[in-house]
C-alpha cells in the first residue's frame, strides 16, 4: 500500500490550479440519493464543484442509484461506458465491484470513499483514489457530548446503534465509547447493530429498544436505518419524554425537528464526516491535473475532515468548551482515540 497522505484541506483548495471542468458520475449504495447520510453528503460535494464550475446537473455530473448490491458493477461500468471524467462510489460496500471495474476499465478515473480498494497481491489499484476518514476521532467527541449531557440530565446510560458489524463502523463505536467514558465513567453503553444500511423500520426498532431500557442518548452510525433511531427519538420527545439522537456523516440536526416552528430538535449534534469535502477535493484534483490514484487520501480532526458541527444548538456552552479542549489533545497528539482493534473480543 502507498503510505497514507494526510493533508489540510483548506490548503489543498488554495494550492489547486483550475483546468477545464470534468464530468462525474455518482453510484449510490442502497440507501439512496437521499438517505440524509453518506450517499446525499457525497452527492452535495459533487454538485458543489458542478455549480462552481457551471456544470449541468443530471448532464456533467449525475448519479446512478443502486436499488441492490448486484447493481453495483452495472452501475459502474454503465458511468465508464460513457467515459465520464471521475466516477465517485460512497461506501466500503462497494470495494469488490470497484476492484472488478477499476480492472476492466484501467484508463478510467475513479474514486471509492471510505475504503481503500487493492488487488490480489494487496497493492492499490492505481486507477483509483481512496478517501479514507478518522471517524474514530470525531466519534469521540460525539461521546464526549454524550456523555456530558446524559450527566446534566441526571442520567449515565447511552446507546450506540451501527449498520454492519464491520471493523469501519466499528471504529466509530470505539472512539464514542472512549469518549463517554472519558467524562461519565460510570456509564451504561448499549450496542446494537441493525445488519442493514437501508431498513428505518429496525432502526426505529433498535432505537425504541435502547431508550426502553433507559438509553437517554443514542447515536447512530447506520445510514438509512440510522433514520429510524433519528425518528423514535422525535416522536418520544414530541409526547413530551425527551430522547436524544446523535447524527452521522452529516449535520442532521434539523432532520430531527419534533414542532411545527422547527424550534425543537432531537439531534444533540452530529459526528460530521466531510464526505461532501472529499469528493469535491478529489474532483477539483482531478481536473486540475493531479487525480491521486492509488493514493490514500486520509480525512482526519486535523485537516477537519471529521469533527461536530459548528453550531451545535442542544449543547450547552460548558459542554462545548470540554469538547474544544479534547479536540486540542487529540490534534496535537496529546491524546490516542481507540479504533476497532481496542474494543473487547
Amino acid at each position: 500500500m502507498k503510505k497514507n497522505i494526510v493533508f489540510a484541506l483548506l490548503a489543498l483548495t488554495a494550492t489547486v490550479v483550475f483546468a477545464k471542468p470534468i464530468t462525474v458520475g455518482l453510484v449510490t449504495d442502497v440507501g439512496g440519493i437521499d438517505d440524509k447520510s453518506f450517499n446525499q453528503g457525497t452527492w452535495e460535494g459533487v454538485k458543489a464543484y458542478a455549480q462552481e464550475r457551471g456544470l449541468k446537473i443530471g448532464q456533467d455530473v449525475k448519479y446512478l442509484q443502486s436499488t441492490a448490491d448486484a447493481d453495483y458493477i452495472p452501475n459502474l461500468s454503465t458511468f465508464a461506458d460513457q467515459k465520464m471524467d471521475l466516477i465517485v462510489a460512497p461506501g466500503f460496500l462497494f470495494n469488490e465491484a470497484m476492484l472488478t471495474v477499476a480492472q476492466q476499465y484501467p484508463n478510467q478515473k475513479f474514486m471509492i470513499i471510505d475504503s481503500v480498494v487493492q488487488d490480489k497481491n494487496g497493492k492499490n489499484v492505481p486507477n483509483v483514489a481512496n478517501a479514507v476518514f478518522a471517524a474514530n476521532e470525531g466519534s469521540f467527541l460525539a461521546g464526549v457530548a454524550a456523555g456530558l449531557k446524559a450527566k446534566a440530565d441526571g442520567k449515565n446510560v447511552v446507546g450506540f446503534v451501527g449498520g454492519m458489524q464491520f471493523p469501519l463502523i466499528q471504529d466509530f463505536q470505539a472512539g464514542y465509547m472512549q469518549g463517554v467514558k472519558a467524562v461519565l465513567p460510570n456509564a451504561t453503553i448499549l450496542v446494537d447493530y441493525t445488519g442493514s444500511f437501508s431498513d428505518a423500520g429496525i432502526g426505529q426498532a433498535m432505537a425504541a429498544k435502547q431508550y426502553n431500557a433507559g438509553a437517554d442518548i443514542i447515536y447512530q452510525v447506520a445510514g438509512g436505518s440510522g433514520n429510524g433511531v433519528i425518528m423514535e427519538a422525535k416522536q418520544r420527545s414530541a409526547k413530551g419524554d425527551i430522547r436524544w439522537a446523535i447524527g452521522v456523516d452529516k449535520d442532521q440536526y434539523a432532520d430531527g425537528y419534533y414542532n411545527d416552528d422547527k424550534t425543537k430538535s432531537a439531534v444533540l449534534t452530529s459526528m460530521m464526516k466531510r464526505v461532501d469535502v472529499a469528493a469535491r477535493t478529489v474532483a477539483e484534483m482531478t481536473e486540475a491535473g493531479k487525480f491521486p490514484g492509488g493514493q490514500v487520501l486520509t480525512f482526519d480532526l486535523k485537516s477537519k475532515g471529521v469533527g461536530l458541527p459548528a453550531k451545535n444548538p442542544n449543547l450547552s456552552p460548558a459542554i462545548e468548551k470540554v469538547i474544544a479542549e479534547y479536540t486540542a489533545k487529540i490534534v496535537s497528539g496529546q491524546l490516542k482515540v481507540n479504533t476497532a482493534a481496542d474494543l473487547p473480543k
